[in-house]
């Protein structure tokens, strides 16, 4: 190698002729071309382990090393130097998962972002635990909502409000006010081509898959705990605080004082009709008046200017649709048609058809109604009534006695517990455990006086003991009726 390439090749590296050229002597010598590398510390499996095992405090790891170098290990390196190899070692996402978890792990991700798609492509559907607290049936409860929205455009075709916890009953009725396009403040619907849900065993249902699978829909099951995969919905459902629920009485994730309670105590919560109405209306702002980042346009107004054709399904056909069948096949009888234990459904149109064969579909958990169908052709005959329904003030006693019961049922269990339960005195040496609350006598003795009589009770036997040198006219328990019955049929 002449000097100009050596020239040549120093100005590229920006190193000076002289150093490039001791470097090809080491490299002649030695065989590589590598630098030398020097001796560092390094974590070994047995370090990471230990670092996780101290959820990811380097100080507490070097501090490991120095116990381990006084009981007569290996010398330990200092702290910086082992905070340098933490650094260089472990990622950013490693170190925040050892000290906080998975969820902090994730902060770390970096995830691509779905190619734009045309108008009913995609829905995702999700469920969401409002954090407000709405009053139901004269107490503050949080509600659910169910929604749709579409992942091309942004729109939400439609949504559902459950007072409690949300079930398969809540995703039919959301989907039966999201495919229709005849409603005024959410015109927007149409068969969507796929739905993205996640892992829910309510969405995973029969009765879901039963509304989707007759139109065609593609359903996405997704694995639980990755939000990233439906990002849209997860969006939405964080926008929907930001820009609504943080706004409303009783928020539930509001600023606190030190002792745990809100600034503003004492709130009086919104009634739910109220609260369904005041959401009603900021889903339509969100569809028709919001821009999201970076978006000229609204949510209405890309799915207006979408080419892509929306394939319409009547009302009146989601009635039906929407519907859970029941495998089992009953007959009409002169009480009306029973299902489950002395619930029986009339109508009129019943009369004449006693001992018809028939299959009911319901909506799930309400019981009040179902929609009767011939077993052998499947036509509808009409719908069905409870019969025999409680009034109002009825069910509420009713409510009331399984509450006073259960307040009842509770106060025995923490009594027994309390009883049960073990006081030992404090101790600041090794000393064996010391009991300090006090028993009477009487106390202890009726209480093996009655675990006594249990224990008798237990070992006591039912069956008469018989011996067979006993007089024969003796009459033993249950044989004068079998001796009865012999001689009558003799």
């Amino acid at each position: 190698m002449t000097t100009e390439h050596i020239k040549v090749v120093a100005s590229c590296l920006g190193k000076h002729p002289r150093t490039v050229r001791r470097y090809l002597e080491i490299a002649c010598e030695s065989g590589r071309c590598e630098g030398a590398q020097r001796a560092r510390f390094e974590m070994t499996d047995e370090l990471r382990g230990l670092y996780a095992l101290w959820r990811g405090s380097a100080s507490a790891l070097h501090r490991e090393l120095l116990q381990r170098e006084a009981d007569g290990g290996p010398p330990a390196p200092s702290l910086s130097t082992v905070q340098r190899a933490v650094n260089r070692d472990f990622s950013r996402g490693e170190r925040a998962a050892f000290r906080f978890g998975e969820k902090a792990l994730r902060e770390h991700w970096v995830y691509f972002r779905r190619p734009p798609e045309h108008r009913n492509a995609v829905w995702e559907a999700d469920h969401v635990e409002v954090p407000v607290k709405v009053e139901i049936e004269g107490k503050p409860r949080k509600p659910w909502v169910t929604w749709f929205i579409d992942a091309g455009t942004g729109v939400i075709p439609g949504l559902a409000v459950t007072p409690g916890y949300p079930s398969r009953e809540s995703i039919l009725i959301a989907l039966r006010s999201a495919l229709p396009c005849d409603d005024p403040d959410l015109p927007f619907g149409g068969i969507p081509a796929r739905v993205r849900i996640d892992q829910g065993k309510d969405f995973l249902s029969k009765a879901v898959a039963g509304a989707l699978a007759p139109l065609a829909v593609v359903v996405e099951d997704l694995p639980g705990y990755h939000g990233h995969l439906k990002g849209t919905v997860e969006n939405l459902n964080g926008s929907a605080e930001k820009m609504f629920f943080r706004s409303l009485p009783c928020y539930t994730h509001e600023p606190k004082r030190l002792n745990g309670k809100p600034f503003e105590a004492g709130q009086t919560p919104l009634p739910f009709t109220e609260f369904v109405s005041r959401l009603r209306a900021w889903v339509h702002e969100w569809n028709f008046e919001h821009k999201a980042d970076g978006c000229d346009r609204t949510p209405a107004q890309m799915w207006a200017e979408d080419p892509a054709p929306i394939h319409e399904v009547a009302s009146e056909d989601l009635l039906m649709l929407t519907l859970e069948e029941e495998d089992r096949i009953r007959k009409i009888t002169k009480k009306g048609i029973r299902r489950g234990r002395n619930r029986y459904y009339v109508a009129d149109w019943m009369q004449g058809k006693v001992g018809l064969k028939v299959r009911l579909r319901v909506m799930p958990h309400h019981d009040r109604e179902v929609e009767v169908f011939e077993a052998a052709t499947k036509c509808w005959l009409g719908s069905a009534y409870l019969s025999d329904l409680a009034s109002p003030e009825q069910i509420e006693d009713m409510q009331k006695a399984r509450a006073s019961e259960r307040r009842r049922v509770n106060a025995a269990f923490k009594e027994g517990g309390r009883q049960r339960r073990a006081r030992f005195g404090a101790v600041s040496k090794p000393e064996e455990p010391r009991r300090v609350d006090a028993v009477t006598a009487s106390e202890a003795r009726s209480v093996i006086k009655r675990a006594a009589d249990d224990d008798m009770a237990d070992l006591a036997i039912v069956a008469p003991c018989v011996d067979t040198d006993l007089p024969d006219e003796w009459v033993l328990p249950g044989t004068a009726r079998a001796a009865r019955r012999t001689r009558g049929g003799s």
